[in-house]
């Protein structure tokens, strides 16, 4: 027994030393990830041609070429990235506070939120855009908030938020809130183009963003992160119990406020160029976990970039499989995602009667 606890802990001694090397790792691997995703697509760019475009644009591409990687691709590239990112870091963080691997970026009511503001976005407010964004991203994004707000009210007693009943009403939320959209689609008298837009986000599709829209989000990402960094080793103390992380004079209250914020940013941003895709939220924290182990002051960042890694190479599958044509991105993390799903409830299963 004793050699055992002593393998595992030189293991972890290892994995920690070579913390950079995963990094550097899993940055080389998005890079060159972006440069296959720029190279293909329903109008295939050399590749070469693409690595000399970054020093010399105005003689390695066509002009053609060059208003498809500048204006289609990049874009695309960076939000996938962005999207990833945010999802995966908002299910870590998510995770760690409900103590709990089956948790994502949606546990708290904020998908039945968005799928309402969308929806009347859609149908009601079309016209409407703001900085680039759409009515139904703007309104999916306030109604993913306030849904949140709901939830932390609803769960609140006495100025404590018990995990089981903050789980508990963002189930009931949510679900309440995406049903109520179907009184919304009955409006639509457009022949059913609101519907197909509708269902479009739902199933989640990388939007072709605009560069303003990108260093909007972009911001929101790295507000997000910036703001995750001093949560990890308070993440490690509270994966310890209530009871000990207070002990640690960590306010056990503030942290889940914080935490709550800090993810629904960080969704909000996935949401806002992504629709809701599902899976990517709890696939990537619960791999990087697995391989790492359980600090989230190692997981954080790996888990930030392996999110954008997964995402890009899934958005890359995505609107390449059956070029010119799209599959939403959102199907392909739900085809692998369920399977994980039902394999980590198997697992919970199997442990719970050892």
């Amino acid at each position: 027994m004793a050699t055992e606890v002593a393998i595992r802990a030189r293991d972890r001694l290892k994995w920690r030393e070579r913390k950079p090397i995963q990094l550097a790792l899993l940055l080389t691997a998005l890079a060159l990830a972006a440069l296959v995703s720029a190279s293909v697509g329903a109008v295939s760019l050399p590749l070469g041609a693409i690595i000399a475009g970054l020093f010399n644009p105005s003689h390695a591409l066509t002009a053609t070429e060059r208003t498809i990687l500048l204006t289609i691709r990049l874009p695309r590239i960076l939000a996938a990235a962005m999207v990833g990112s945010a999802l995966s870091t908002s299910g870590l963080l998510f995770q760690g506070l409900f103590r709990n691997p089956l948790a994502d970026p949606y546990v708290i009511g904020s998908s039945g939120g968005a799928v309402l503001g969308a929806s009347i976005g859609v149908f009601l407010l079309s016209p409407i855009s703001i900085a680039g964004f759409g009515a139904s991203t703007l309104l999916a994004i306030v109604g993913a908030a306030c849904s949140i707000l709901l939830v932390y009210a609803l769960a609140n007693v006495r100025g404590r938020t018990p995990i089981v009943t903050l789980l508990l009403a963002g189930f009931a939320v949510s679900t309440m809130l995406s049903y109520s959209s179907y009184f919304l689609e009955v409006l639509d008298r457009d022949f059913g183009s609101g519907m197909r837009v509708l269902a479009s986000w739902l199933h989640g599709t990388i939007m072709q963003p605009t560069w303003p829209q990108l260093g909007i989000v972009g911001g929101m990402l790295a507000l997000g992160l910036c703001a995750s960094a001093p949560l990890a080793r308070r993440l490690n103390a509270l994966a310890l119990g209530d009871e000990y992380a207070a002990q640690l004079g960590i306010h056990v209250q503030q942290m889940r406020i914080a935490i709550i914020v800090i993810g629904s940013v960080l969704t909000a941003a996935a949401v806002s160029l992504g629709g809701l895709i599902s899976f990517v939220g709890l696939i990537v924290p619960h791999m990087t976990r697995i391989v790492l182990g359980p600090d989230h002051v190692r997981l954080l960042p790996v888990t930030a970039v392996a999110g954008a890694l997964f995402l890009l190479i899934a958005d890359t599958a995505a609107r390449t499989i059956i070029a010119p044509a799209e599959v939403p991105v959102g199907v392909l993390t739900a085809c692998v995602g369920g399977p994980f799903f039902l394999y980590l409830l198997r697992k919970a299963k199997a442990e719970a009667f050892l």
